[in-house]
This record gives structure tokens, sequence and C-alpha cells, in this order.
């Protein structure tokens, strides 16, 4: 389509980089924009009931709009939010998740109370993924492209994250993520290919060479590598700490996690002697503090790696009562309900895609209570739809900012069952 200049009122933000405003009758979708702005735009794609423009220039800016404090914005598509002023970034989020389970659920939710803030929006990441370049450039992707924005330095890293630009030319990888732990770093690097003994050995040379540096782990598809020591310390909660390899899943936001697992558990009412599922489990993360507490736990994952950290994990912390399985969760659950084993409650934390072939035998399992934490909210909007269409209720909604300067947030959903399946 030919490209057009115009005007447009941005009204609110969506669960994305966009801004979103009205058009000739179409809503129209602008990066780095902030609710309350007029901007000049070129509308640059016309999609089926949406319009794509570009913004021009500001002509009247938002009260809460900023000049993003990172030098390498608009350019680098990592932080999509950070022109948006913090406090407000977490209250459009909440007003994000409220509009869209309102529409799927018809759910009345207060954007003023659904969100906890974090506590600081700058230098959280306890682990920052950097794209390379040729000769250990290290950035990260430029909005809306796969060109390389190469940074001096990440302001959302924790302070004692450094740039492993040496490494990364060394081992010649495609992608390097950092892990901070007590002071000291692990690097995980993903390489095209599984390394020689040259890259080995340079490898070698600079972990042991580096004070800072623990170890290392060279990933090239099943191919995995350790130099050094790798395992790193989360804390979970008072008093509970899971060691688990730097390569394998941790949340990058530490305080926000602890919040997170304290909500999970006050919700599940995880007891002494309930049993409870928890769903793609990676290394324990609700899993062990519900063992703590004295349920019986069974985790499953996929990830082989993460569910024997999770058993040795529960071995060392004396938590007989959690057990653990490497399989897919679909397919566990199908086996559970066939062994006749039915939890009081379900625990999962699913990818972005979120699981939607869970719901079937979840609903067969008919547990008390579903405590369902996601990352996307069109997902979970999804799939609580179906949760509510065979008879449960969503009782509890709170959401956690871990991701501020980004649209991405945790949303946690409390379901409670009531009643036999509804028949549409």
């Amino acid at each position: 389509m030919a490209q057009v200049e115009t005007t447009a009122e941005i009204a609110a933000m969506t669960f994305g980089p966009f801004g979103v405003g009205r058009l000739d009758g179409k809503a129209v979708m602008v990066r780095n924009a902030v609710p309350g702005d007029l901007l000049e735009v070129t509308v640059i794609h016309e999609r089926a009931g949406y319009l794509v423009a570009r913004a021009e220039r500001v002509l009247k800016a938002s009260a809460a709009r900023r000049t993003p404090p990172c030098p390498y914005l608009p350019r680098c598509g990592g932080c999509d939010w950070q022109q948006i002023a913090y406090p407000e970034q977490a209250r459009f989020k909440a007003e994000v998740i409220a509009a869209t389970l309102n529409r799927a659920l018809g759910l009345e939710l207060d954007p003023a109370t659904l969100i906890e803030p974090a506590p600081a929006e700058f230098g959280y990441r306890a682990r920052v993924r950097f794209k390379t370049g040729r000769g250990g450039r290290l950035g990260f992707h430029e909005a809306g492209s796969r060109r390389l924005v190469e940074v001096e330095r990440c302001m959302v890293a924790a302070a004692e994250i450094r740039m492993p630009r040496e490494f990364a030319a060394a081992v010649e990888c495609e992608e390097i993520e950092v892990v901070a732990d007590r002071g000291r770093e692990v690097l995980v690097a993903h390489l095209a290919r599984p390394p020689g003994p040259a890259v080995l050995g340079r490898a070698r040379g600079l972990v042991e060479r580096d004070a800072r540096i623990a170890g290392a782990v060279l990933r090239a598809g099943r191919t995995r590598e350790v130099i050094g020591e790798v395992s790193i310390a989360v804390a979970l909660e008072p008093g509970l700490e899971l060691e688990v390899d730097a390569d394998l899943f941790s949340q990058v936001n530490r305080a926000q996690n602890l919040r997170l697992i304290a909500t999970v558990m006050e919700l599940a009412g995880a007891d002494a002697g309930a049993r409870v599922l928890d769903l793609f489990c990676g290394a324990g993360n609700f899993s062990l503090p519900a063992a703590r507490r004295g349920a019986e736990v069974m985790g499953v994952d996929a990830e082989a790696l993460a569910v024997a950290a999770a058993a040795r994990n529960a071995a060392r912390l004396g938590l007989r009562r959690a057990e653990f399985a490497a399989m897919e969760a679909a397919e566990l659950a199908r086996f559970l309900l066939r062994a006749r084993y039915r939890p009081d409650v379900v625990i999962m934390d699913p990818p972005r895609s979120g699981a939607r072939e869970l719901i079937e035998p979840l609903l067969r399992m008919r547990a008390a209570r579903v405590i369902y934490v996601s990352c996307d909210v069109a997902t979970l909007a999804r799939d609580l739809r179906a949760l509510s269409a065979g008879g449960y209720r969503i009782a509890t909604l709170r959401a956690l900012d871990f991701f501020p300067n980004t649209h991405h947030a945790e949303v946690v959903a409390h379901a409670v069952l009531t009643s036999a399946p509804t028949r549409s």
C-alpha cells in the first residue's frame, strides 16, 4: 500500500511493543508510543482489521512519556516500553491484563490493585542473553529486525554482570548468556556447531585466567560441554535455596520470584499431606517450597536435566515426599489418569504457548484447585476459558511485574472446582 501520513492519538497499550489508537474506524498500532500521545504517523501496513504505523513526531506528549534513559533506544529491541515512566508501565500492564481477561471471561478486575510493581526498574536481571557479532561484538537485535545493536552496557542487567566480549570471540558463539551468582558469573555460550578441541581449549583457558568466571557451558544442539563450576544458587524463600546449573531455566528477576513463590504457595494451600501435581516444574521452583511444607509433590518437566536437578535438590534438602519425572506434561497427566491419581492441587507454569493440550486431562482429574502461572495473557485467557467451561471458577488473579521496561508480566490465576462441566 502507499504510505500515508496522518495523526493518531494513542488510547492504550497492547500486550506487545505497540500503542493503539483509532484511524478511519480501524485500530492503528504504533511502536514507541504512550497512551495520551498525539503523534504524527506514517501508515506503513494495512492488515485485516487494523493498521500499522510508524511514529514520525510527537505532537503532544503524554504525561506518562519520558525520554528513555537507555542510550540505545529506540533502535534496540530489548526494552519496548522504556519510553513510559515507571510506575505507569505497571499501570498500563494491569489495564491490558484486565481488559484481555474481561473480554475472554467476563471478569471484572480492578487494574489499580491487580499488579505488584517491581522493586527496581533497572539492574534487576540476574541473567542476560546477548546476541553476538564478529570479533566479540555484543548486543541485542534491532526492533523489528535481526540487525545487531551493539551495546557497552545493558541497564536492566544486574550491576555485577559484565560484557563477555573476549569469551564470545574466542568460542565464536551465536549468543552468550551471563548468569550472576554470588559475586561471580557463569557463561552459557550457544554455538552453531559442536565445539572442537581448539574452541574448548580457548574457553578453558579464559575460565582459568579470570577469577570472576566460575565456569562455562557450551551448547550446540544436543552437545553440552561443561567447564569449571556451573551450578548457581537461587533463593526460593527464607532458608531455602535451589542449586541448579546455569544453563537450565531460572527466573531472571530474583526479587520478584520470591514474591511469586509466596503467592503461589498461599493460593495453593500446599499444606502437610496435600497432593500437589507440579506441571512444567523445571528444577523445582514451586515443587521444593510445597514439599518443604509437607505436601506430597509430583513434579514433571520435559527437560531431563532440570528434573534431575529437582530430584538432587529434594534429596539434598531431605524432602522425601517429592518425586519427579522427565516427560511431557500432557503425557504424564494421561498416565496419572490411568493410574487413578487424583491431586488436591495442580500448579502449572507453562511456556508462552500455554497448556491447551493439558486442559482435557486436567478436567478429568478434578483437582480442587488449579494454580496457573503465565507469562502470556492471551494463552492464559484461552486456557482459563476452557477451565471455566469445565467446572472451575476463577477465584483470584494477581500479576507481578517481573520485566520492567518491557510489555511482559507474570500472571497467577487461582481456579477452584465448583461444578460439573458446562455444555456449549
